[in-house]
């Protein structure tokens, strides 16, 4: 979960203040990240955002390379017509330098998902209540990778700490039924439906040996 809140930022040599290193970190959140996509696509995105995991949406991006969607789980917090991220190890995230080339994003939020507008937000009276709202709902995160809370720095450090970092998604369009969280949910109905033919021709075969 490259944006979770509780990640070091590595540009901001603040090594000292990491339970573990960076590269380890980015390693692990790069595997999770795999799991996390696969829950909101078999519908379990409403069930993930609370208050022990975090709130966690998934956004797309176009990578800038490939072309290809890329999909990363990061903590967000709500506003009136867009959602706010930040990215947990500063500029150098593959998300963040992707929606920088193309701001062309979608989001997906509980069960639902939407096209936006992506822009990393500048004036930081608007940024740094963002940044600490967002870093008090990301659960475990936010206590798991520093060795202080996040939650506990200054304003003065938060503000070193996340310059450039907050991005702001402008909603758009709802997304289309392929395009929204939950697009494999059809795996629950054909596994219930080889089981439920599992069980008919284990009774069938049942009653024969019977007779």
């Amino acid at each position: 979960m490259d944006g979770y809140a509780g990640q070091p930022q590595t540009e901001a040599g603040i090594e000292g203040l990491m339970r573990f290193p960076p590269d380890l970190l980015k390693s692990v959140f790069k595997q999770g990240n795999r799991f996390m996509v696969g829950m909101f696509r078999l519908g379990f995105g409403p069930f993930i955002s609370n208050p022990c995991s975090g709130y966690i949406m998934v956004l797309t991006t176009t990578g800038r390379k490939s072309g290809l969607r890329r999909r990363t789980p990061v903590n967000f917090a709500m506003g009136d017509g867009e959602v706010y991220c930040l990215s947990g190890f500063g500029r150098t995230s593959d998300w963040y330098r992707n929606l920088l080339a193309d701001p062309n994003v979608q989001v997906w939020v509980g069960g639902e998902g939407w096209s936006g507008q992506a822009e990393v937000v500048t004036d930081e009276a608007e940024w740094l209540p963002v940044y600490r709202r967002v870093i008090e709902r990301s659960g475990f995160a936010e206590r798991a990778f520093t060795k202080t809370p996040y939650s506990e720095f200054s304003d003065e450090e938060l503000a070193r700490l996340g310059e450039g970092t907050v991005v702001r998604i402008r909603l758009g369009e709802r997304l289309s039924k392929e395009d929204a969280p939950g697009d494999l949910r059809w795996v629950w109905t054909a596994l219930g439906g080889f089981l439920l033919a599992r069980w008919l021709m284990g009774r069938l075969r049942g009653g024969r040996r019977s007779r």
